[in-house]
């Protein structure tokens, strides 16, 4: 016993120590929101007030000063988060994550973003304003990298720092490109359906214009005064990154005549994957010359989204189609050259590298035709005699995205901010507009172009014969766009625009769901102000749900069905379509459509075909005129001898729903709620390692939403008794043009990507509530109610 005394007396004081010590480190990796310090290449003190949730406001003498200085305190908020976004277009994740990740580095390799960063990088004027100020941010961030406490997850990963540099912020906007496009789940996807099942099978799919569909309006007011398993392999590489993709999104934007205070109100929820930290970093920056309060990407210095007292600006997904997969045919006499119309060329080959974390590296040779790179063989399954390219527009003209961002931002006027958006080539964006002079604008933004006609972009096309090749670019005037129409709003649900000179452009458009709603409630109401666009930009309820769930009842047997499944069925018919976490309806609707989906379509598809549809946004456009469509050729289970009808599949699938959630939940159906089906987690890419999840990861949530509401909570559906969501509102904000100082917002989570700062998670319950904060610009205000000051002097001053 004295021996056990002794040694608990020498090793308890060891431990204390350890223990202090741990907690001494850590706390020196929490971010610094007060004090003074040094910054080298300042040419006046600068002062950054953070408010009550941790919102950089910085005051600068210039605008180097503040754009420096939000580079230095952008890293100390967000630096693991650039730091993986620009290894994603480098393929550099399997660095960091192992050998699960080479699949997708050779991907991202292939689509070619690093090359053209470096091209775009070398064609750069450095006197330009625009590379000076991303100097200047980039000189922010690598003082920090040098000075500023390292952020755990570079030691839990054994990551090294290195500087940033033009290429890190050019292949970060490269993978924002890809990540809105939705041709690499699609295309393949519909070339094996037809392949495998005839062009028949194609026609109930809903991937063209519907007729009856709710369009974007266009307004101008001058003229009217693969390969059998090439999806699954692009899809399966994509689910394995561990930063969030580009989802969907809403906008809408009142002219004066609808709002209360006759003023301008600009309201954006960008829909995007959830992660831990959020996309957006929110920061302030005033200079005598420049003036803005901004959202902006990690490692990119100018703001996506914007306002200030003049004007404001959102964005939504566009959804026109600029990826095409060609079929190549290589020469049975020279396997180094591919086919086109003028002869046989020679493949391109560039020799690439990855580093893989633990492992040696992986050599490979990337091989490409005029269209793009052969994707044969990057997988380990994806391969044929018939080798796919891919064609992307991203990687294929002058890339002026910074140079564009730049402009926006510093625009003061609509025709000035109008003339810089020619130059967003890829992605393609819905640009949403409102200024304090009354004016309201969208502008789709691309390179659009012709195809030959009958040629259908959703499927891979021919890349030997010369028919199926990219025409003309149209000019910016030609697309889709609304200026101050006569109907007072501007709005984008990621629907289809209408025809602009009489044509329709492709793409992977959103159903109508979402836009129907809007316009629902936008239209009868001309007296909108903030507080009524806050509760609207929270909506849960579905222009379309009942509709379907109604049409799928008609002719439900309930011969056979129980008196509380009677009960259930009937308030289905009643329903509102509102998914509140409290709603059993929404329940039994999703489960009902999951396996009215699973019913109808796996029995032709087979699994992996069948879980690919459902990463798809088409499968959202298909089920309102599917269920209407009582001559389908899905309807009929290929595998019975019987011939099944739509009311066999709506009745099979009812009854499917109830005895999943019975397993579920039990028979007490007053349990069955939609918050115990539908959870939110903010997942951290650290927080995928069980024992470091709850110190990373916040959540998980009951949440109210669902797919394709205003509050767009969007899941995949499956088969699994919790509907994880996947993807949601970035941001909420609002701005009121009577009142730009009040105007508002909301982040997911928190400003901060440090789990030992206060604002990690500060803002989570307040979105969950859908309740939100005030964007501060007065600067009085802003000094009398801050958290905490932190001046940045020059160095040696």
């Amino acid at each position: 016993m004295r021996r056990l005394k002794k040694i608990l007396k020498i090793t308890i004081p060891i431990l204390g120590l350890l223990f202090l010590g741990l907690c001494i480190f850590l706390y020196s990796l929490t971010p610094v929101y007060e004090g003074e310090n040094d910054l080298k290449n300042l040419s006046e003190k600068v002062n950054v007030y953070y408010d009550n949730y941790g919102i950089p406001h910085i005051y600068g003498a210039t605008e180097k000063d503040a754009i420096r200085t939000l580079g230095y305190v952008h890293a100390q908020d967000r630096l693991w988060q650039m730091e993986l976004l620009r290894r994603i277009g480098a393929g550099e994740l399997s660095e960091i994550f192992g050998e699960d990740l080479v699949e997708t580095d050779k991907l991202f390799l292939a689509l070619g973003i690093d090359d053209y960063s470096k091209k775009t990088v070398a064609s750069l004027d450095p006197n330009s304003d625009y590379v000076k100020l991303a100097e200047a941010y980039l000189d922010g961030v690598n003082q920090f990298m040098e000075e500023g406490p390292t952020p755990v997850e570079f030691y839990l990963t054994g990551v090294d720092k290195r500087p940033f540099t033009l290429k890190d912020i050019h292949n970060t906007i490269g993978y924002m490109a890809f990540s809105f496009a939705m041709a690499h789940k699609t295309d393949p996807l519909l070339s094996n359906i037809k392949n495998k099942l005839g062009a028949a099978y194609l026609q109930d799919l809903s991937i063209e214009t519907e007729p009856t569909s709710t369009y974007i309006k266009n307004y101008d007011p001058l003229k009217d005064t693969l390969q059998l398993n090439l999806a699954s392999k692009l899809a399966s590489a994509l689910e394995k990154l561990p930063v969030p993709q580009f989802e969907g999104s809403n906008s809408w934007v009142l002219s004066p005549d609808k709002t209360k205070n006759g003023a301008v109100i600009l309201a954006n929820d960008p829909h995007i994957g959830f992660s831990q930290p959020t996309v957006w970093y929110e920061a302030h920056l005033s200079t005598p010359t420049y003036k803005k309060y901004g959202y902006h990407l990690a490692g990119v210095p100018f703001p996506l989204l914007a306002h200030n007292r003049q004007l404001a600006y959102g964005l939504t997904m566009f959804e026109n189609d600029d990826v095409d997969f060609y079929y190549e045919e290589t020469n049975p006499q020279d396997t180094t050259e591919y086919k086109t119309e003028n002869g046989w060329k020679k493949y391109t080959y560039k020799e690439k590298v990855i580093k893989v974390k633990g492992e040696d590296d992986v050599k490979f040779t990337l091989k490409s035709t005029r269209h793009g790179a052969v994707l044969n063989g990057l997988a380990a399954s994806v391969a044929g005699e018939s080798p796919v390219t891919i064609s992307w527009i991203y990687t294929q003209v002058d890339n002026k995205l910074l140079s564009a961002l730049y402009g926006m931002s510093h625009s003061e006027s609509m025709s000035t901010f109008k003339r810089h958006l020619r130059d967003l080539h890829a992605p393609g964006l819905n640009i949403m507009y409102g200024d304090a002079d009354g004016n309201v604008a969208w502008w789709a933004t691309a390179k659009l172009y012709t195809m030959p006609d009958s040629t259908n972009t959703k499927l891979i096309l021919n890349g030997a014969s010369g028919e199926q090749e990219r025409g003309d670019f149209l000019d910016f005037s030609e697309n889709p766009h609304a200026e101050n129409p006569p109907w007072e709003f501007v709005y984008s649900a990621n629907n289809q625009p209408d025809t602009i000179n009489g044509r329709f452009f492709p793409g992977y458009y959103l159903p109508e769901n979402r836009a129907k709603r809007i316009e629902q409630l936008l239209k009868p109401k001309n007296d909108w102000d903030k507080e009524s666009v806050s509760k609207m930009i929270t909506d849960i309820t579905s222009a379309v749900d009942p509709m379907v769930a109604k049409n799928m009842s008609k002719n439900i047997d309930i011969s056979n069905l129980t008196d509380d499944d009677i009960k259930l069925l009937d308030k289905l018919t009643n329903w509102d379509g509102s998914a509140t976490t409290n709603s059993i309806e929404s329940s039994i609707y999703q489960r009902w459509v999951f396996f009215m989906l699973k019913n109808t379509f796996k029995d032709e598809l087979g699994d992996e075909l069948f879980k690919q549809l459902l990463t798809t946004h088409f499968h959202k456009r298909l089920i309102a005129p599917l269920v209407s469509n009582k001559g389908s050729i899905w309807w009929d289970n290929v595998s019975t001898t019987k011939v099944e009808t739509a009311d066999d599949v709506f009745q099979a699938s009812f009854v499917d729903a109830l005895t999943s959630l019975k397993t579920q939940f039990g028979t007490n159906t007053d349990v069955w709620t939609w918050g115990k089906i539908h959870t939110l987690e903010h997942e951290h890419p650290i927080g995928k390692v069980a024992s470091l999840r709850e110190y990373f990861n916040v959540g998980p949530f009951p949440v109210n939403g669902t797919k394709e509401v205003i509050n767009n909570m969007g899941f995949t559906y499956s088969g699994d008794s919790v509907y994880k969501v996947t993807s949601g509102p970035s941001t909420r904000r609002i701005i009121d043009f009577s009142d730009v100082e009040n105007s508002i917002s909301i982040l997911p989570t928190g400003q901060s990507g440090s789990p030992f700062s206060s604002h990690y998670n500060d803002q989570a319950k307040m979105y969950l509530k859908g309740e939100f904060r005030k964007m501060m610009m007065n600067k009085e205000e802003i000094i009398a109610t801050k958290k905490s000051l932190l001046v940045f002097k020059p160095e040696n001053k």
